[in-house]
């Protein structure tokens, strides 16, 4: 007898390919919707091992009929949409195509299951960029949205129209609204891997120094790997409903730079201020990291920490790994694969 199956959009993604790992040891017969592109690259399935595990089907959340095609041929009993322009500096410079995929696509998700499955089970991939500007502290389910990208006003769009399908249909529709998750399989563009990687080359003599933004932006950090499993727990509820998955504990890009060059062995002394502050090598003087306006967004969002307990009261979840245990595995990945010349 086959397990479920479960389509996953966003299959290349970090949590994309930790979440294929997690289904498929569950029994899960597991789909990827992939973006054809001669760009495709499925390095983190490789890197996991299950990349001969996926049934790669190719499907663009921009087209209507593609969409309702895949699902059709395949007939989910579970759908995780986690495709999404999900870079929020370029948000800004492509708003137009990150509202049309991070918004209009999640309807075009919902509409398909409506017509064709509509007793598949549905998650959402909301985010805690949705609260931007925010209203409460910490936030919880019920704090006002106040985004200040395009990425979370599409995202913002994406939660709400989720929220009306199960209301309005009687689907189970559900969002969760994970606060910023980590691992070594995190994108290249983002800051925290932009800086273990950096680091890493810094190490070995591949890199001089690392140019960041804001230091002083606080986020509500967690491991990639548990919040995949606070997804699939979400759709194993009685009834469908929304979660915050978050740690509770917020911490500054300049703690997470200090302990990322810690664990690497470099010991970060801070010089200058504001635009001209670097971080310089104690032992040797050298400049490792510089700030540039380039990588300040228009509107910032200075703190986001969320309340995890409506999720640890349903279904008991709550995060394992604290935020300097998650710095250090990172690096260590990012020290291994350097050295390894697996980069």
């Amino acid at each position: 007898m086959m397990g479920k199956r479960a389509l996953i959009t966003g299959i290349r993604g970090q949590d994309g390919a930790y979440l294929s790992k997690l289904l498929l040891e569950k029994g899960y017969e597991v789909y990827g919707a992939d973006r054809r592109s001669g760009g495709s690259s499925f390095w983190r399935l490789k890197e996991l091992g299950i990349e001969k595990d996926i049934k790669i089907l190719y499907m663009d959340l921009l087209e209507l009929t593609n969409i309702m095609r895949v699902i059709e041929k395949m007939m989910p009993d579970e759908v995780y949409n986690l495709a999404a322009q999900s870079f929020v500096q370029v948000s800004f410079e492509q708003p137009c195509l990150t509202s049309d995929v991070n918004a209009m696509g999640v309807l075009r998700m919902l509409e398909t299951l409506r017509t064709i499955k509509p007793d598949a089970k549905f998650y959402q991939a909301s985010t805690s960029e949705m609260f931007g500007k925010v209203q409460a502290m910490p936030q919880n389910e019920k704090t006002p949205f106040y985004p200040r990208s395009p990425y979370g006003v599409a995202k913002l769009f994406g939660h709400c129209i989720t929220v009306n399908y199960r209301e309005s249909y009687n689907m189970f529709a559900c969002s969760g609204l994970l606060f910023n998750h980590e691992s070594p399989l995190r994108g290249f563009e983002f800051v925290t891997r932009k800086l273990t990687d950096g680091i890493a080359r810094i190490k070995y003599g591949l890199q001089e120094k690392i140019v960041v933004g804001n230091l002083a932006s606080k986020r509500d950090w967690g491991y990639a790997p548990e919040y995949v499993e606070a997804m699939w727990l979400m759709l194993q509820q009685p009834e469908p409903d929304d979660y915050i998955i978050a740690t509770g504990e917020a911490h500054s890009i300049r703690e997470f730079v200090e302990y990322a060059f810690r664990y690497a062995g470099f010991d970060i002394i801070w010089e200058g201020k504001d635009i001209e502050e670097k971080g310089i090598d104690k032992k040797t003087g050298k400049v490792l990291l510089e700030i540039s306006p380039e990588f300040f967004r228009p509107t910032e969002v200075d703190i986001l920490v969320g309340d995890y307990s409506k999720a640890k009261g349903k279904f008991d979840w709550q995060p394992k790994t604290k935020f300097e245990d998650l710095v250090r595995i990172m690096v260590e990945a990012d020290i291994e694969r350097v050295a390894n010349k697996r980069y």
